[in-house]
C-alpha cells in the first residue's frame, strides 16, 4: 500500500513524540511491504511564529489531500494569553471542522504493568476496557461567543443531525464490542442535553435494538468513571463533557502519556494524536512518553488505512515493552526512567515480523 501521511509536530513535546511514531510507522512499512510518504507541516504556535496563523493554508491543503494526519500537540506559555486574537488551539479546532472530523475516539484499557502508576486502587482497574466517543465539532466550543467589559457568553448549540451521527457511530462501535452504550448529558438542566437524550434514545432503539443504552448525568458519570470503571463499554457524550471526562479517564491508565485518540468523519481520512498536551515544562529534555503517539499511529493504520494486522503489531509491541518495564518518567516510580528515544527503541525491538535491524533517525 502507498499512503500519504501528513505529520503536524506542533509545539512543546509534539515534535519529539511524533518523531517516535514516524519511526515506528517506517519500520512497519518496511516489514509489511508498504510505502508511507510523510509530509511535515506547521500548526499551532509554531505556525503562528512562522506565518502568523495557527493553521496555514498550505497545512490545510496538505491535510485535505492526505490519507491520514498525525498530530503532536499545540500550545504553550508563549501563546497562552487568553485575550490574544490568534491562539494555537484555533488551528486544531479549525482543522477538525474543515476535515469534518466529528467523532473523537479515545480508548482506555489500563496496562497491567502500569497499574502502579495510577492513583486509583489496582483492584478497580483490572479488566477495564472502555471507549469514549466524544462529539468534536459542535457544542459550546464552536458556538457564538460574546464579550463586553461586564458580561461574557458562550452559546452551546446542537442539531438533531449532529447528535444522530455521533450516537450512530457510538452504537456501531458498541455493537462490535460488548453491546453496551452509556450516553452522558446534563438533561436535568440543559435543553441541549434534553435534545441529546431524546435523539440518543431514538437512534439506539430504532436502529440498534441489539445495543443496550443507558443514560448518565455528567456529574454522576465523573464519579462512576473512577469508582466503577469496569462497568462501562462505550461512552458517548458532547464536546465539552467529553473533553473533561477523557482527561479524567487518563487517571485510569496511569498517565496521559499512554492514551491515543482518533478523530474521524464519514470517510476514511482521520486525525490521530495523543490526548496529552504540549507539556512545555519537559519539552526538549528527551523525557516525554512516546507511547500515546505510537498507539495513535496504530489507530491511524486501523481506521484510515484499514491495516488491522499492522495496527495489532504496534499495539503488541507497546504492550511487550511495558511488560518488560520500559517506563518513561511519568510511569517510573523506583526504576530509572527511559528517555523518549530509549522507549521508542524498546517498541521497535518488540515489533512483530521484524525482518531486518531498524535504524532510528538522529
Amino acid at each position: 500500500m502507498h499512503a500519504e501521511i501528513v505529520v503536524l509536530p506542533g509545539d512543546g513535546i509534539g515534535p519529539e513524540v511524533t518523531a517516535a511514531a514516524v519511526d515506528v510507522l517506517t519500520a512497519v512499512a518496511r516489514n509489511f511491504g508498504h510505502c508511507f510518504n510523510f509530509q511535515h507541516h506547521l500548526i499551532g504556535g509554531a505556525a503562528i511564529d512562522a506565518c502568523g496563523a495557527p493553521l496555514p493554508e498550505e497545512t490545510l491543503h496538505a491535510c485535505q489531500h492526505a490519507d491520514a494526519v498525525l498530530l503532536g500537540a499545540v500550545g504553550g506559555p508563549k501563546w497562552s494569553d487568553p485575550n490574544a486574537r490568534v491562539r494555537p488551539e484555533q488551528g486544531l479546532l479549525a482543522l477538525r471542522q474543515a476535515l469534518g472530523l466529528y467523532a473523537n475516539l479515545r480508548p482506555v484499557a489500563p496496562h497491567p504493568a502500569a497499574l502502579g502508576a495510577a492513583p486509583i486502587k489496582p483492584h478497580l482497574l483490572a479488566g477495564v476496557d472502555l471507549l469514549v466517543v466524544r462529539e468534536l465539532t459542535g457544542g459550546i466550543y464552536f458556538g457564538d461567543k460574546q464579550r463586553s467589559p461586564d458580561h461574557a457568553s458562550d452559546l452551546c448549540s446542537y442539531s438533531v443531525v449532529e447528535v444522530e451521527r455521533i450516537v450512530r457511530r457510538a452504537c456501531q462501535l458498541a455493537r462490535a464490542r460488548r453491546g453496551k452504550l452509556t450516553s452522558v448529558d446534563k438533561a436535568n438542566v440543559l435543553e441541549t442535553s434534553r435534545l441529546w437524550r431524546e435523539v440518543a434514545t431514538r437512534v439506539a432503539r430504532e436502529e440498534f435494538p441489539d445495543v443496550q443504552i443507558e443514560h448518565q448525568l455528567v456529574d454522576a458519570m465523573a464519579m462512576h468513571l473512577l469508582a466503577r470503571p469496569r462497568e462501562y463499554d462505550v461512552i458517548v457524550t458532547e464536546n465539552m463533557f467529553g473533553d473533561i471526562l477523557t482527561d479524567e479517564a487518563s487517571m485510569l491508565a496511569g498517565s496521559l502519556g499512554l492514551l491515543p485518540s482518533a478523530s474521524l468523519g464519514d470517510g476514511r481520512r482521520g486525525l490521530y494524536e495523543p490526548i496529552h498536551g504540549s507539556a512545555p515544562d519537559i519539552a526538549g529534555r528527551g523525557m516525554a512518553n512516546p507511547y500515546a503517539s505510537i498507539l495513535s499511529a496504530a489507530l491511524l493504520l486501523r481506521h484510515s488505512l484499514e491495516l488491522v494486522d499492522e495496527a495489532d503489531c504496534i499495539e503488541r509491541a507497546v504492550s511487550e515493552a511495558l511488560h518488560a518495564g520500559a517506563f518513561t518518567a511519568d510511569l517510573a516510580s523506583t526504576t530509572a526512567p527511559l528517555s523518549t528515544r530509549a522507549a521508542t527503541r524498546a517498541v521497535l525491538a518488540h515489533l512483530c515480523e521484524e525482518r531486518q535491524p531498524i535504524v532510528m533517525r538522529d
